[in-house]
């Protein structure tokens, strides 16, 4: 099992910006790629962005080019997601996620998810 933890969240105003980390532990030689989704109240669960462990390959959801990154810390098992230029539509429940397959993570299809933290944008 590999178990994540997130932590970051809060609330900002419109065009500040927050940094999410989620650490992972356990089977973390499983993992291949990690990756956050968010899902707004009465919305379905959406991709933000997803890094490989190994080679540091990025995806982004067209919605956040530009304005977020993603990057990771092999040696602390940690992946981040750096928050920029926030919009009251990036508020929302933002979850961490890990996979050995890439396309799982994706695509949401991962085994491993974390419990969520909370980002609030107010304009």
């Amino acid at each position: 099992q590999v178990q994540l933890v997130e932590s970051g969240g809060g609330l900002v105003q419109a065009g500040g910006s927050l940094r999410l980390s989620c650490a992972a532990s356990g089977r973390t030689f499983s993992v291949y790629t990690m990756g956050w989704f968010r899902q707004a109240p009465g919305k379905e669960r959406e991709f933000v962005a997803a890094i490989a462990w190994i080679g540091g390959s990025t995806y982004y959801t067209d919605s956040v080019k530009g304005r977020f990154t993603i990057s990771r810390d092999n040696a602390k098992n940690t992946v981040y997601l750096q928050m920029n230029n926030l919009k009251p539509e990036d508020t929302a429940v933002y979850y961490c996620t890990a996979d050995g397959s890439s396309s799982r993570v994706v695509g949401g299809g991962s085994d491993y998810w974390g419990q969520g933290t909370q980002v609030t944008v107010s304009s």
